[in-house]
């Protein structure tokens, strides 16, 4: 049996819009200057306390600055998203093969995940949807993929794959004896997620399913 661990934002969909605005909204509650767009950009992928920290707060005000965030965020950012091109037909060709499981290994939290999965008709094609806890014990994707993989039950290693845009998911699937796969038309390039360790590249979804010799 082949898993298919997937990470979330930049990867099957794009969720820049309510990020970016969440960000900048927390900035503007915590007395800061907006930030730029390439500041911006870093934000997605890493835990967010770890962004915010980043940025020179301490850590007191990167926790106020999450809550903020989430504050944006629950009020209908969290839907300010768009499931790139193909992806939903990816899903749905997985899901129809039985030997193959489909599993969210996200460092959102878990509840936003399952909300922008279930809102755009997705979660269904997962067999597990596993993110970040809201008390910031499990943030890291190498520990949010381990506990996908235990929740999983069991899966063989040798025969799971970690799909990310960002280096933090090359180095968390590794970290769990997962075989790492970029995507490209998210927010990490080609030099990051090489030099992260990931064992192929891909430019578009349809892509994936030959790399893991499903096609």
């Amino acid at each position: 049996m082949k898993s298919v661990f997937f990470d979330l934002d930049g990867t099957i969909v794009d969720s820049s819009e309510g990020i970016y605005a969440s960000v900048q909204y927390a900035m503007t509650k915590l007395g800061r200057p907006s930030l730029a767009e390439k500041v911006l950009r870093s934000f997605i992928g890493p835990p967010l306390k770890d962004s915010f920290i980043k940025l020179g707060m301490t850590e007191a005000e990167a926790k106020q600055g999450v809550a903020f965030y989430r504050e944006n965020y629950r009020q209908g950012a969290v839907l300010q998203v768009q499931v790139y091109d193909g992806m939903s037909e990816l899903l749905q060709q997985l899901a129809a093969n039985p030997q193959v499981k489909v599993y969210l290994a996200t460092s959102k939290p878990e509840e936003f995940a399952k909300q922008i999965l279930s809102h755009f008709q997705l979660a269904a094609y997962f067999d597990g949807i596993y993110g970040a806890d809201m008390e910031g014990h499990r943030v890291a994707k190498a520990d949010v993929l381990a506990y996908a993989l235990a929740n999983a039950g069991s899966v063989d290693r040798k025969q799971a794959w970690m799909i990310g845009d960002r280096q933090h998911d090359m180095v968390g699937a590794l970290d769990n004896q997962v075989t790492p796969v970029g995507v490209l038309w998210g927010f990490g390039d080609q030099e990051e997620l090489l030099s992260a360790g990931a064992s192929g590249l891909v430019e578009q979804p349809s892509e994936l399913l030959q790399l893991l010799g499903i096609a």
